[in-house]
């Protein structure tokens, strides 16, 4: 039992330090690999053109998991009337976990090249936003189809 104890008490501590060391240097995302906290140049001045993001094809984006834990992933981002949306769509039977924790704590922290934003997102209700969203969308990444039956969750950046 003695010894038990010993290996379950240094596995405790190992993990510990591996999530300081990951606290430190970030381990975000990469392509399809999900990561955890987002590390760069935090700003915090209100950004009114978001329009430098027309020609970036991908961001990172950090949620909160019900754990405790962040996720964060490799999403596309679309400018619509000089506001900021995500589009997360997948087939059915697939399920994106940050869609849930972003509709759970809609506070988000986002990287665009080597500066973080801390945001807050709503989702998107409104037909016609949403519409408006979906065709911006398709001018921007034309590569990128819905197939049918698929789950779209729309998500505007506040702030």
């Amino acid at each position: 039992m003695k010894t038990l104890m010993k290996i379950v008490g240094g596995l405790v501590v190992c993990l510990i330090l591996l999530l300081v060391v990951l606290r430190i240097t970030g381990l975000e995302p990469k392509n399809r690999r999900p990561g955890l906290w987002l590390t760069g140049n935090l700003v915090t001045t209100p950004v009114t053109d978001w329009s430098f993001t027309d020609k970036i094809h991908n961001i990172e984006l950090q949620t909160e998991t019900s754990y405790g834990l962040p996720h964060s992933v490799t999403i596309n981002c679309i400018r619509v009337n000089d506001q900021l949306y995500f589009v997360s769509t997948y087939p059915p039977g697939v399920h994106r976990g940050w869609n849930d924790n972003v509709t759970r704590y809609p506070n988000v922290r986002m990287k665009i090249g080597d500066n973080v934003y801390d945001r807050t997102v709503a989702v998107v209700t409104d037909p016609a936003e949403e519409q408006a969203v979906l065709q911006a969308r398709a001018k921007k990444y034309p590569e990128l189809k819905i197939p049918p039956g698929s789950t779209i969750h729309i998500f505007h950046l506040m702030g």
